[in-house]
């Protein structure tokens, strides 16, 4: 997958949890919502994660500062790159 088709799949997975927040705001129980929920922190962490190992980090915390600040190489996640 591409640059930007993986940051379109975190966009949407990002999409997914804040909608189902709006939900389990109001049905704090609900069984389904609350799977759903845990399913798509899962996809969503294995997204950023995979988005990090081919394109470097996505979030700060991702940051590799054992060498390098590597937060401030190549473009920001948010920056079109001219590839």
């Amino acid at each position: 997958m591409n640059k930007e088709s993986m940051m379109q799949v975190i966009q949407m997975y990002d999409f997914y949890l804040e909608e189902l927040q709006l939900y389990l705001d109001t049905h704090p129980g609900c069984r389904n919502a609350l799977d759903m929920f845990s399913k798509y922190q899962d996809l969503r962490k294995a997204a950023y994660e995979a988005y990090a190992a081919n394109f470097g980090p996505i979030v700060l915390s991702q940051t590799d500062t054992s060498h390098h600040f590597n937060w401030v190489d190549g473009p920001w996640p948010w920056e079109r790159s001219t590839d």
